[in-house]
């Protein structure tokens, strides 16, 4: 079968920075899976990028469709002939909806009788004739949040299309593509190379576009290059460069002939704080920072320019006076901000809403101050610190500095804070409140940064879900998830033995009332409010589903089954939690785990079935013990009772499981030797009040019964 490589270019205006990598993968995988769903074969498969372009080349593309196998069941036989024999009209409607006579219909026999049974082989298609329809599909399915139209059309698309390349090996795939005929026909970098190019197969696309267009059209290559450029020229300055890979994907979706050119800014600049330096020359300017040998920063940095100048010289220049009053602007609000105290602005917050139904910045920031000052002697913090660093916690998003960069809350309050006199605690606390800001991001350092970090995100977590705007599918505008995530992270990763569902009490308590009051006078809902303990609650569930993602992604070995395991006992402690979890997991991988994990499930079975009787606190009469196998098995428990209630009692979870495993001979010998159901109802009441005691023990640290066993 003959082969051809393929290729679709769509050529456009420039597209969004943030879209060019994740559209150009994602219009590589829709065709893939396109050709994969008409069983059309083929090679490797390339996705190009560039601000002016998206592209895919499938190499050694089959000419032909594999050919489809067909088979469909019928309805019974029973409702496809009548009582004479004759078909209807359920028959015939099947065999008109297979496209063949009825005479050609078979029939199959299954458990559940006979029916009427239709199978073919289809012969494969031409592969050019699906090309259009996988092209249109592909595009009709890109991730593209906001589309737009162009000229006198009605086509849309997240930039206006100019032209269209579709070839299947040296042949033009006939085709019309968001209103623009199909052709041969590319074009390269628009200054420097504006010029049609003629494209004769498919292979020759990147190589033609690169010695002819003077575009880079690989991403992953574009990317590189532009890191290898920056980094040598922040070298020949003496330095190292400051490299944000969230920056470096965004420059590669700028460019198609990258350029790095070095230049500089004034010096006077360097008494600005390096997050304010870097966050304008990234933010506003999307340049790269450079740090001496000393990791302090340069005033030089790098830009990277999209063509090649015959006079570098100015185009550095014209990039220095671009930045200049953006630094200007940071260096008026750096000493304008610090000539009012961040403690005189905690009554301006009141004029700032956080959110309608909450109330203000100074309401959140006395709910924070609330839940701060509660938790405190966990994180082993003062309650006045607590307290000085929560109401202080969001002053700077009044400042002008905040105001022009937004990215920089916390950081300026934290430097403000310093220059006020606060401790040097409620300085770092306030810089750290919104850590860890992404996965993977550091958690605050020091504990008050850690208590201020938990107290917001539980204040805002409350919050909203009091209000009703909790996360629905992918819509998270409160950034709910990461705060959870945030949460936990600090509490287990930090060592914080924290009553959770307590502290989400009283924080529901202080978000209903702020909620109550913001909706005081106005008509009633037509759902009423929750009250604390359901948003309590919902909160909770929430964090823990955040809790079970976080596990089962971390490759550490958890399954639903045991997460779901630990859930039953719904542990007050995210720290408590982890460390159940923790001695599951070493459990399981013991011998006895299976077998004792399935007595579990016959005990919780058999206690389920139980006439209403309250076995769990029955006492166990060892005179009604008349089985050797039931003598044991209370024997054993006595013996591990004490040990594995200490190893309890200090929160050694493993330590209690490794002990209960050497139950496994005794509860498997009660089971093979006893009637558990006796005739007789004192010794079948004796009976089930040993089992609970058991499975109590067990419960004491997770439900074994939800482990498959």
């Amino acid at each position: 079968m003959a082969r051809h490589d393929f290729l679709f270019e769509l050529g456009c205006e420039e597209l969004p920075s943030a879209a060019v990598d994740g559209l150009s993968r994602a219009l590589a995988e829709a065709l893939t899976a396109g050709f994969a769903g008409h069983g059309v074969k083929h090679g490797a498969v390339q996705c190009f990028g560039t601000p002016r372009r998206l592209a895919v080349l499938v190499r050694r593309v089959e000419d032909t469709a594999a050919p489809t196998t067909i088979a469909r069941r019928g309805p019974p036989l029973s409702a496809a002939f009548d009582a004479t024999g004759q078909p209807t009209r359920a028959a015939l409607a099947f065999a008109e909806s297979c496209g063949v006579p009825l005479a050609e219909i078979g029939r199959v026999t299954e458990p559940k009788g006979e029916f009427l049974h239709y199978a073919a082989t289809r012969p494969g298609v031409p592969t050019a004739g699906l090309l259009e329809g996988l092209v249109q599909a592909a595009i009709a399915g890109l991730p593209v949040a906001k589309r737009m139209r162009w000229g006198a059309g009605d086509v849309e698309f997240v930039r206006p299309v100019h032209w269209v390349v579709l070839l299947y090996g040296a042949d033009i795939v006939p085709a019309t593509v968001l209103g623009l005929r199909a052709g041969r026909v590319t074009y390269g970098h628009r200054f420097m190379a504006p010029k049609p190019i003629s494209l004769s197969t498919p292979s020759s696309y990147a190589k033609r576009l690169h010695d002819r267009g003077l575009v880079i059209a690989d991403f992953a290559r574009r990317r590189a290059l532009v890191r290898e450029g920056i980094v040598a020229l922040a070298t020949a300055e003496g330095g190292s460069i400051v490299l944000r890979e969230s920056l470096l994907d965004e420059v590669t979706a700028l460019v198609e002939w990258p350029v790095p050119v070095a230049a500089g800014f004034d010096a006077r600049f360097l008494a600005l704080p390096d997050e304010v330096l870097i966050s304008t020359l990234e933010g506003h300017q999307r340049y790269f920072a450079i740090r001496d040998g000393e990791g302090r920063l340069m005033n030089r940095f790098v830009t990277v320019a999209n063509l090649v100048s015959q006079d570098p010289a100015q185009v550095a220049a014209g990039n220095e006076r671009v930045v200049r009053p953006r630094l200007a602007d940071a260096a008026f609000f750096w000493d304008q901000d610090r000539a009012v105290p961040l403690a005189s602005r905690i009554d301006a917050l009141a004029r700032v809403t956080f959110q309608a139904d909450l109330g203000s910045y100074r309401d959140k920031a006395e709910r924070t101050a609330a839940i701060a000052t509660q938790l405190s002697p966990a994180f082993g913090v003062a309650p006045e610190s607590a307290a000085r660093a929560a109401m202080l916690a969001k002053c700077d998003l009044l400042t002008g500095l905040v105001g022009e960069f937004p990215d920089l809350q916390g950081i300026m309050g934290g430097y403000y804070a310093r220059h006020d006199g606060e401790s040097s605690d409620v300085a770092a606390a306030i810089a750290a409140q919104y850590q860890p800001r992404f996965a993977g991001d550091a958690l605050p350092a020091a504990p008050l940064g850690q208590l201020l970090s938990v107290a917001d995100k539980l204040d805002t977590l409350v919050g909203i879900f009091a209000i009703g705007q909790k996360p629905s599918g992918t819509r998270d505008p409160f950034a709910l998830r990461r705060a959870a995530l945030g949460v936990l992270r600090i509490l287990i990763e930090g060592g914080r033995r924290v009553d959770l569902s307590a502290t989400l009490l009283i924080a529901a308590e202080l978000a209903v009332a702020a909620r109550d009051r913001a909706m005081a006078g106005r008509p009633a809902p037509k759902q009423p409010p929750a009250a604390a303990e359901s948003v309590a609650t919902d909160v909770y569930d929430f964090i823990v589903e955040r809790l079970r993602a976080h596990y089962l992604d971390a490759g550490r070995g958890i399954t639903t089954e045991m997460f779901d395991a630990v859930l039953d006992r719904r542990p007050a402690s995210p720290l408590d939690f982890d460390a159940r979890l923790s001695a599951l997991a070493a459990f399981v991988a013991l011998p006895d785990a299976p077998a004792l994990a399935a007595a579990n499930k016959r005990i919780a079975n058999i206690l389920k079935k139980t006439d209403g009787a309250d076995t769990v606190t029955m006492t166990v009469d060892p005179t009604l013990l008349v089985e050797d196998a039931e003598r044991a098995l209370f024997d054993g428990l006595r013996a591990v009772e004490g040990p594995a209630g200490s190893a309890l009692a200090s929160g050694d979870y493993a330590a209690a499981l490794h002990t209960l495993a050497g139950l496994r001979g005794v509860v498997d010998g009660f089971f093979d030797s006893v009637l558990v159901n006796a005739p007789d109802p004192r010794l079948r009441a004796n009976r089930l009040a040993l089992l609970a005691s058991l499975r109590s023990l067990f419960l004491a640290t997770a439900d074994l019964s939800r482990l498959p066993g």
